[in-house]
């Protein structure tokens, strides 16, 4: 799941990447665009209350980035709640977060208006 807020700098936007408690992993990285597909740099956070994976990113405002989830090192999962999917070299698919606010200050995909691609790992 993807959620946007605004930033204290109204150039950047607050995006926080979400995997639910349904991946059981020990380890979960995003990795994509805004750090150069690095593997290991940005390391979800394990929520114990509720299960679920996060990391909250502060992104330039206006653009998109690819990306996608590594699942313990070895399995990548797309976000089902990414704004759109585009092919990747190695025959998959990417998402992809555009860095904008609809109308409302804060936005979340809605599972209705996203096709949702195979993950192909």
């Amino acid at each position: 799941m993807i959620r946007k807020t605004l930033s204290t700098d109204s150039k950047k936007i607050l995006v926080r990447f979400e995997l639910p408690s349904a991946i059981w992993a020990d380890s979960v990285c995003l990795v994509g665009d805004f750090n150069n597909w690095n593997q290991v740099s940005h390391p979800l956070i394990h929520d114990r209350h509720d299960g679920t994976w996060y990391v909250i990113l502060e992104l330039e405002r206006g653009r998109e980035y690819q990306f996608r989830y590594l699942v313990n090192g070895r399995e990548w999962h797309n976000d089902w709640h990414a704004d759109k999917y585009v092919p990747n070299p190695y025959g998959g698919t990417n998402s992809v977060v555009c860095s904008d606010l609809p109308d409302s200050s804060t936005a979340t995909r809605s599972e209705e208006s996203t096709q949702h691609p195979h993950d192909d790992s």
